[in-house]
């Protein structure tokens, strides 16, 4: 709009765009903190739990991992059309009554079949159908000057989710013990550390309800115009509730097959793809720190350790980095910055291959007390891991606020009108690639160098990182040496 230009041509008015945003913009951006510190404290306790308490090797809790994933990535998929279908309203409604109902079986049981059957699986359903809605519903309740300031404001309140699931995480580990019990006499059962973090993840899915019910109406959208609501209809009004969601599902699954086909035949599709798989590899790093890094830091740090607090520093750096580097780089196209991102961050991971031993006089140092005495609380001489970790975290956010946000806008900016939702799962799929990955290789990895006790054979964590930091590097040379295949033209942008 004219009268919005003078605003955004200062530094200052990339950010006061967003001063008459829709009020839905603004539930979103709630319920993406919500859902994150939910999904943040259930991830970081996810492999602990499947080898603690349902017992688990690292290789077989890899492999669940990675059966999770790929069940995850056909929903995310199916998601696309079942949100055209019912609409973002009731598509997150349905999908937090689905991670509730989970989350309760999860922590409740520890009878294998029905933990997984009934609650680790269907979870995965659950979060697939909140992972597209919400950058759909980013597009749709944003102006077309609000989009790019969005889709950062809507990273920073992931991560600040996530920065409050490891502040609970570790609280929740240092008061019960990282292998404790506690009683819960209303119910007359007994559950474990981990299955209290899973408890508490349960009470912050909850208030996610009340909040969509109530702040979302059905059918509203953001134009340039401004806001237009088009009234939500069910395309099977006539039939009860059973019976309707049974022919939707139905028709979702002949959407999604349509609207994979109408996506294959589209000429910028296939480079989309390429640039997608190329991603998932800078996204490794991430599915590392949720699968790996929980049991390498149980028993590099000790049990009990603050390493989640370490790993929230990340989440910390970008909650300040990310606005920022959206507002000076909105002019930039989104490949060129994600290129950029992608580098800094395959990079940093070379630090957690460094020998410690190079370390250790800044552990000793005043880095080390501040980070380990002062931050952390740790009590007696400071690990140097703490300040490897540290260091590597503060060079991966650089590179994560420079290119991650750009990845979801890429996929957004391409989009046809009408297929939003369908190109928003897309944007997710490096994430799902990457953990599908990470949960073939991470069991093997931790057990052949970073095993549960020295019995096993010695310790060789900087060798595992190093392996790790390789595959990652694939991402960066792969979208320099390809630009010319695989990049497409984005809305808006003329480099």
């Amino acid at each position: 709009m004219a009268g919005e230009k003078p605003q955004t041509e200062s530094f200052l008015g990339r950010f006061t765009v967003l001063k008459g945003a829709m009020r839905e913009l603004w539930v979103v951006f709630g319920v993406k903190f919500i859902a994150l510190a939910a999904y943040g404290v259930m991830n970081s306790t996810l492999v602990l739990w499947l080898s603690a308490d349902l017992g688990y090797s690292d290789e077989y809790a890899g492999f669940l991992v990675a059966g999770w994933s790929i069940a995850m990535t056909v929903f995310t998929i199916l998601a696309g059309s079942l949100t055209d279908a019912i609409g973002l309203r009731r598509t997150f409604l349905l999908g937090v009554v689905i991670c509730v109902v989970a989350r309760l079986v999860m922590t409740v049981t520890t009878a294998k079949w029905l933990a997984l059957a009934g609650g680790l699986f269907p979870l995965a359903i659950g979060e697939a159908l909140g992972t597209p809605v919400l950058v759909a519903a980013i597009r749709r309740y944003s102006t077309t000057a609000q989009r790019s300031i969005s889709f950062s404001t809507f990273y920073v309140m992931m991560n600040l989710g996530f920065f409050v699931a490891y502040e609970i995480f570790d609280f929740v580990r240092k008061t019960l013990g990282e292998h404790g019990q506690l009683d819960l006499p209303l119910v007359g059962i007994q559950i474990s550390t981990y299955q209290m973090l899973f408890l508490v993840s349960l009470g912050i899915e909850v208030i996610l309800l009340p909040i969509i019910y109530f702040g979302i109406r059905g059918g509203a959208e953001a134009t340039d115009e401004g806001v237009r609501i088009t009234p939500e209809t069910p395309k099977h009004p006539d039939k009860g509730l059973a019976g309707a969601l049974c022919l939707t599902v139905r028709d979702t699954l002949r959407d999604t097959g349509r609207n994979l086909a109408s996506l294959a035949r589209q000429p910028g599709f296939y480079r989309l793809l390429g640039f997608l798989t190329l991603i998932a590899f800078v996204k490794l790093i991430f599915m590392q720190m949720y699968y790996v890094y929980p049991k390498f830091g149980v028993r590099e740090l000790g049990e009990g350790a603050p390493f989640g607090g370490l790993w929230g520093i990340n989440s910390v750096l970008i909650i300040f980095l990310v606005p920022i580097v959206g507002a000076l780089t909105q002019r930039s196209s989104a490949y060129r910055m994600v290129t950029l991102g992608a580098m800094i961050s395959a990079g940093s991971v070379f630090v957690m291959a460094l020998p410690t031993t190079w370390f250790q006089g800044l552990a000793d140092g005043t880095l080390g007390d501040w980070l380990g005495h002062k931050y952390l609380g740790v009590a007696g001489p400071v690990n140097p891991w703490y300040v490897v970790i540290f260091l590597y975290v503060v060079v991966l956010s650089f590179g994560e606020a420079i290119y991650s946000p750009r990845v979801y806008e890429y996929a957004a900016s391409i989009a046809p009108k009408g297929q939003e939702a369908a190109y928003g799962a897309l944007s997710y799929v490096p994430m799902f690639l990457a953990k599908l990955v990470v949960g073939t290789v991470s069991g093997v990895l931790l057990s052949k160098y970073c095993p549960e006790t020295t019995e096993h054979g010695p310790r060789q964590s900087g060798t595992m990182w190093l392996i790790i930091a390789l595959i990652t590097m694939i991402a960066p040379i792969g979208l320099i040496t390809l630009r010319r295949w695989i990049r497409v033209p984005e809305a808006g942008r003329n480099e």
